[in-house]
């Protein structure tokens, strides 16, 4: 459509560019005589109307949640329309040029103002992390320099807020190839600090004039997770580098961070930030190999897409673990912080270890909430770290098998005090990624209608590991209860990982 009107008010007079996940439209507000910039959000094509439904359903949420994010440095976000089965975003229109249009016109910045660019994008980020908002895909082309002097954070439109999933949560990773982190290329959701190193990569572009990871998108990401970051000189170098080191905890308080970017754009000598090579370089060959597949997915999705940001399908913690042969004790696969903030308690419960027929467990119940976990068997081996690769595939598809065949269940759990048995309906068995080299997962519905219980299965090499969340509180919402059993999830993927 070369013109047409939104909701009654909006003209959109022409299109100002498009991107991986939608189109801008220069508008006309005519209800308030201003110009505005409207995006129209793109979702995936060959869905079914609930699919769609529920995908714009989860955009307007989104959107409602970007619209409380007052900051000079973020684009402010005036409305949300829904029309012709899409959502479209009315923000404030910028005049000015984006970081990497300036950065290819007239080369790199100098040190004290890309340490205000820096230092401006931070607040900006810290402002949103502040209210559980990460932008996922900060790179010089969205950060924009205004006439005015403003530098302004854009395209919030694929951020995540903590505890929700998003327009592009299931099976997507979003991002920029040389600018995505390189724990939510493994796989991980990613956090503060994920958006931190993005910062850090956009940070190098201003400085040097060239990305920190040069090439193909493959290329591109084949390095981000195998080599370390580029040397940088002059006062902002190791500042650069301590925001980009490898593993998040290693990087330092965004604060820290904020401190010297000032420092820097005033005049003054960054100050050093501690960095420790052991915690910032690319981790060991088992974290590499999920480099294949990323790159595979990446070349072929920027191939098709055609767009500079762009969907990495994600399969799973890719490639093939090594097996495990030795037996290791479950109630360590989560651990006690991931548990506090799963059951959202700063005292969590000390795992219960047990075991039955199918294999050792462990679970963290507090009462009426709790994770719980089980390595498995099959009836023919002695124990799960005597299964082969073989068998845990088999026993894999005889679970998914068996929780498809049933609508209905009866359970308990004493310990979170469902001590008579309930009846839960169960939802459709679906295929999960981002969780072992295979998963599936299903919820429970207790009688009012509600999810209860969310559980997840996944493989991982000779292992198949059940995980459980449940709650009989009327605060989570149905979603809420599905993310925390992914999360715990995830966490015992790590675990293991880190184990091998």
């Amino acid at each position: 459509m070369s013109a047409g009107r939104l909701a009654g008010r909006y003209s959109l007079l022409r299109p100002l560019g498009a991107g991986g996940m939608g189109k801008v439209w220069l508008a006309r507000d005519e209800m308030l005589d201003r110009d505005v910039a409207v995006k129209e959000l793109t979702l995936p094509e060959g869905m079914s109307d609930k699919e769609r439904h529920d995908l714009v359903t989860r955009a307007v949420r989104e959107a409602q949640a970007m619209a409380r994010l007052r900051h000079p440095g973020i684009v402010a976000l005036h409305d949300v329309v829904v029309e012709q089965e899409r959502p479209w975003l009315v923000m404030e229109l910028l005049r000015g040029r984006t970081l990497a249009d300036t950065v290819r016109e007239f080369g790199p910045m100098p040190p004290g103002y890309a340490a205000r660019v820096g230092a401006d994008v931070l607040e900006a980020l810290m402002a949103a992390h502040a209210q559980g908002m990460q932008h996922r895909d900060v790179k010089p082309g969205n950060v924009f320099l205004t006439e005015s002097g403003r530098v302004v954070l854009t395209d919030f439109g694929i951020a995540r807020q903590e505890g929700q999933a998003t327009l592009t949560e299931q099976g997507l990773m979003i991002g920029s190839p040389g600018f995505i982190a390189p724990e939510r290329l493994e796989g991980e959701p990613g956090g503060p600090a994920s958006d931190l190193w993005s910062l850090g990569a956009t940070l190098h572009v201003a400085l040097r004039g060239v990305p920190a990871y040069e090439g193909s998108a493959a290329q591109r990401i084949r390095a981000t997770l195998t080599q370390p970051v580029p040397d940088l000189q002059g006062p902002l170098g190791p500042v650069v580098t301590a925001m980009m080191a490898y593993r998040p905890a290693a990087r330092p308080d965004p604060r820290v961070v904020l401190q010297a970017l000032r420092q820097v754009a005033a005049g003054g000598p960054a100050p050093q930030l501690p960095v420790n090579a052991e915690v910032t370089a690319p981790r060991a060959a088992g974290r590499r190999r999920r480099a294949t597949l990323w790159i595979a997915a990446g070349a072929a999705v920027l191939a098709a897409a055609g767009a500079t940001t762009f969907v990495l399908l994600d399969r799973g913690d890719a490639g093939a673990a090594g097996a495990f042969t030795v037996p290791m004790d479950v109630c360590t696969l989560i651990d006690q912080q991931e548990v506090g903030r799963l059951l959202r308690t700063q005292s969590p419960p000390k795992g219960r270890p047990d075991s039955d027929e199918i294999g050792p467990k462990c679970g963290w119940p507090l009462p009426g909430t709790g994770v719980g976990l089980q390595v498995q068997k099959d009836s023919d081996t002695v124990d799960p770290w005597s299964m082969t690769e073989s068998s845990a595939r088999t026993l894999f598809q005889n679970q998914q098998r068996y929780w498809a065949k049933y609508d209905s269940i009866d359970w308990t759990w004493p310990e979170i005090g469902v001590k008579k048995s309930m009846r839960a309906a169960r939802t459709p068995v679906r295929q999960l990624s981002g969780v072992g080299e295979e998963a599936f997962g299903f919820e429970l519905k207790g009688p009012t209608g509600r999810v209860v219980s969310a559980h997840v299965y996944y493989r991982l090499a000779n292992l198949v590991v059940s995980v459980e969340y449940t709650t009989l509180g009327e605060k989570p919402t149905d979603e809420d209860i599905r993310q925390a059993a992914l999360k715990a999830a995830q966490a015992s993927v790590r675990a293991l990982r880190d184990a091998q």
